[in-house]
């Protein structure tokens, strides 16, 4: 039996596939949802109890480690577990602790959107152990043409290597366009000379979009924000600027759009960038050594007073939004502030209540997906402060920390607190990191 979690706009045409290709299929959705022929479970434990192959196709690393920890108690010494969301290598590292032993881990993500699930057609890069992934390659062969990539996490690298290409390819198009259309370049003509182009491949799969305006959503903008976000790293300032292009876009309401809406969003907000006054207000930014507006900020520059330091308040889309009486972030002379992040899911409930490892777990992704937004990594931190409500549980976070921190540590505090604001929550942790030259 196989169990399939996750019935989003890939999940569900590709539990479908399985169904047609004769597999007994246990589906679970945090939303309920059906698939014609496939039996339907209450819970990630009921859904995976008695499975041989489990198949996570979720949205974010958070949603997998939630899935995967309720799903936990129903896995069995034997099963494989085929993650083929897309999160990125170092959060598919915590997974292995989250699985009973015995249970082997595959980790899978794929190229292509809706259409090729639906067909079989997509390409799946698959990493693991060389006994889990013989276990699970017929089954990922219903999905489409299987790329064997190599050991354990090669597959998540794999199709962030490759993400950190096409998306900002689509962005850098749709900033083209928009420069063309400023200085008076035809569109349509555009489009045709770049047609002659090794971008050819890439401008008859826009084309439709930018003629036509986006259609139905395939591939949704706020995921491939987040598919680029998991990609920051000192080289990839191509990547960061075009994730805070789309964390642009994200906020502004297209999140669930297709990333095709990127080019009217872009050709909109103009080349100096969204609520912009022009060209005379870029230049006193410029001169301020403050650079165009990031996803979700708002920047406190008084004009009129060169050489004040630009204070930037971040909020990204890719974390659960603050309660409005503070920012996530704020970034000045080259540092990054991150406030206190806390195991608060996107309604405002505890997670993990009780559970120091599991809460550690979810802080640190926050933490990861906040020093992304500006092309951080838990290399850039100078310092961070922990706060525990309990310090006889420290050995627990602090196991979780390594995992995250792995080169040399940074400066740190530890405190022991009675409580902290919310019934429930056991730890907080807020960080400073360096931002890269480069950003």
């Amino acid at each position: 039996m196989i169990s399939f979690l996750g019935l989003g706009r890939m999940g569900a045409p590709m539990a479908r596939r399985l169904v047609k290709a004769g597999y007994e299929v246990t589906t679970w959705n945090r939303t309920p949802r059906t698939v014609e022929g496939a039996a339907s479970a209450a819970s990630p434990a009921e859904a995976v109890a008695g499975a041989e192959l489990v198949v996570t196709m979720l949205s974010d690393p958070t949603a997998v480690r939630r899935v995967l920890t309720d799903a936990a108690p129903g896995l069995r010494a034997g099963t494989v577990v085929a993650e083929m969301s897309t999160i990125g290598p170092e959060a598919l590292t915590g997974l292995r602790d989250l699985l009973p032993a015995g249970v082997g881990l595959v980790d899978a993500p794929v190229l292509g959107s809706v259409r090729p699930a639906e067909h079989g057609t997509l390409t799946v890069l698959a990493g693991g152990l060389p006994e889990d992934l013989a276990r699970c390659r017929e089954v990922l062969g219903v999905f489409g043409w299987v790329r064997e990539v190599g050991g354990p996490g090669a597959g998540a690298a794999m199709k962030i290597a490759v993400m950190s290409a096409l998306v900002p390819a689509q962005v850098l198009l749709a900033e083209t366009l928009a420069y063309a259309r400023a200085i008076g370049v035809d569109t349509a003509d555009l489009l045709e000379v770049l047609g002659r182009t090794p971008l050819s491949a890439l401008v008859e799969r826009v084309r439709p979009a930018v003629e036509g305006g986006p259609h139905e959503t395939r591939y949704a903008l706020g995921l491939a924000a987040k598919d680029v976000g998991l990609a920051a790293h000192g080289t990839q300032t191509l990547a960061a600027a075009a994730g805070r292009r789309l964390a642009d876009a994200a906020a502004a309401g297209l999140a669930e759009a297709d990333l095709t809406a990127i080019f009217p969003h872009v050709a909109a907000s103009g080349p100096t960038g969204a609520g912009r006054t022009g060209d005379a207000d870029q230049a006193v930014k410029v001169e301020l050594g403050v650079e165009a507006r990031s996803i979700g900020a708002t920047e406190n520059v008084r004009e009129g007073e060169p050489g004040r330091v630009g204070v930037r308040k971040l909020n990204p889309a890719t974390v659960p939004p603050t309660n409005g009486l503070y920012s996530h972030a704020t970034e000045a002379a080259g540092l990054l502030f991150v406030s206190g992040q806390v195991a608060l899911d996107e309604e405002g409930k505890v997670v993990g209540e009780g559970d120091m490892t599991r809460q550690s777990e979810y802080v640190m992704d926050l933490l990861s997906r906040v020093l992304a937004d500006r092309g951080c990594t838990f290399d850039d931190v100078t310092h961070i402060r922990s706060h525990l409500t309990d310090m006889s549980l420290l050995r627990e976070y602090a196991a979780v920390r390594e995992r995250h921190i792995t080169g040399e540590p940074p400066a740190s505090t530890t405190v022991e607190v009675s409580r902290l604001f919310r019934p429930g929550l056991l730890i907080e942790v807020e960080v400073i990191a360096a931002i890269p030259a480069s950003r």
